[in-house]
């Protein structure tokens, strides 16, 4: 069975997903104590089936990981309803069509400001994927920028304890990233108690149902996914993009579902059977784990043609890099808007764009990304 850590694996996972693929559609991994789907159709059935949930247990030693496991306890995406729906309301509204529309202009703007600041080489990760969705997601919570770059140390911390097997290193940096992202997020919520502003989503929030723990980790969630899986979309997708020869599509918006396809930020997303569930030969019993293998599901030939290529303007594209289901996410609109709009900036300024040397990759399967990506144009 594939090893997820092999540095191997983490280099280029798809030719190991595409050999386990042929050999079965769903498979026990004994190492991660779950099953594990590869094909599109298992996985797609892992995400909508509302018959597996998302189940979250402590991590242990639980005192000691209290600040991580506070987070997640209280967070929409790892409660299923009405747990969910009761946490999810209050911020569904920010992330509608109509909201992210009236936000493109200021995308723009900052998108062109990055770039002024840029020579003919630079670091697309550090120098433009990176900075873009941090500093929107902060300027819809009404985040200092001052504070942004914490936003990013923090996020990153927290989101290595999703890797198979973490180090102790690991761990205690998230325990610390976990306590000061909550403290942070607790003074942003004081705040706005005392001095409420008008249109804000940490006020509404603030006034809302939710209690203290649930409001902070619903702002810690936003904070975070708002713009961790942009960055990594936006750097896998253009390092896809370059190496293909391809430039934007007439219509952008196909090569950024392209780009949200072919190297899947989120590699793994899990679900725990609350009653027996068939998939494929394999019949689930409550309490056993089964994982979509979203990169294995985009890769699948069954129903992506030449798979294997980066093809700019594919139509249609049936990916399932953003979830399925109750969990789909959230964040969504306002994450191909970012993409679109800062892809369609960046060619642009630089229609000569070319890779110069190997990106360097973060080192991690479940969040698959680059930490520099170094470009000239």
């Amino acid at each position: 069975m594939i090893d997820l850590m092999a540095a191997e694996v983490i280099a280029d996972p798809y030719p190991f997903l595409a050999q386990e693929r042929d050999r079965h559609d769903i498979a026990w991994h004994e190492d991660m104590g779950m099953y594990l789907t590869f094909t599109h159709e298992l996985s797609s059935a892992v995400l909508r089936d509302r018959r597996l949930g998302r189940v979250w247990i402590d991590r242990e030693p639980a005192s000691y990981l209290e600040p991580f496991n506070l987070l997640h306890r209280n967070q929409m995406m790892e409660n299923e309803p009405p747990e969910h729906t009761r946490l999810r309301r209050p911020v569904a509204a920010a992330f509608q069509r109509g909201h992210v529309e009236r936000l493109r202009p200021r995308v723009q703007a900052l998108a062109g400001q990055l770039l002024d600041e840029l020579g003919p080489s630079f670091d697309a990760i550090e120098d433009f994927a990176e900075p873009l969705p941090v500093l929107m997601i902060a300027e819809l919570l009404g985040v200092p920028n001052a504070d942004v770059a914490s936003l990013r140390a923090w996020s990153q911390a927290i989101v290595r304890m999703y890797e198979p097997g973490p180090t102790q290193e690991v761990i205690d940096a998230a325990v610390v990233a976990a306590q000061e992202f909550a403290d942070f997020s607790r003074q942003l919520v004081a705040a706005r108690r005392s001095q409420p502003l008008d249109n804000d989503l940490i006020t509404e929030l603030a006034a809302s149902e939710l209690s203290d723990d649930e409001v902070v980790a619903a702002v810690v969630l936003l904070l975070n996914a708002g713009h961790e899986a942009s960055v990594n979309v936006f750097g896998n997708g253009l390092v896809g993009l370059l190496r293909s020869g391809s430039r934007p599509a007439d219509d952008p918006s196909l090569t950024v579902e392209e780009m949200l396809r072919f190297d899947s930020a989120l590699q793994l997303f899990e679900r725990t059977a609350m009653k027996p569930v068939q998939l494929g030969e394999v019949l689930l019993e409550p309490g056993q784990k089964v994982a979509a293998l979203l990169g294995a599901a985009n890769r699948d030939p069954a129903v992506f043609a030449d798979p294997d290529h980066f093809v700019a303007d594919r139509d249609p594209n049936n990916h399932l890099a953003f979830g399925a289901g109750l969990h789909f996410c959230l964040g969504s609109p306002l994450a191909r808007m970012e993409l679109v709009e800062s892809l369609t900036v960046l060619f642009q300024r630089y229609p000569g764009l070319r890779l110069d040397g190997d990106p360097t990759s973060r080192g991690t399967f479940v969040l698959r990304g680059y930490t520099h990506v170094s470009v000239s144009g």
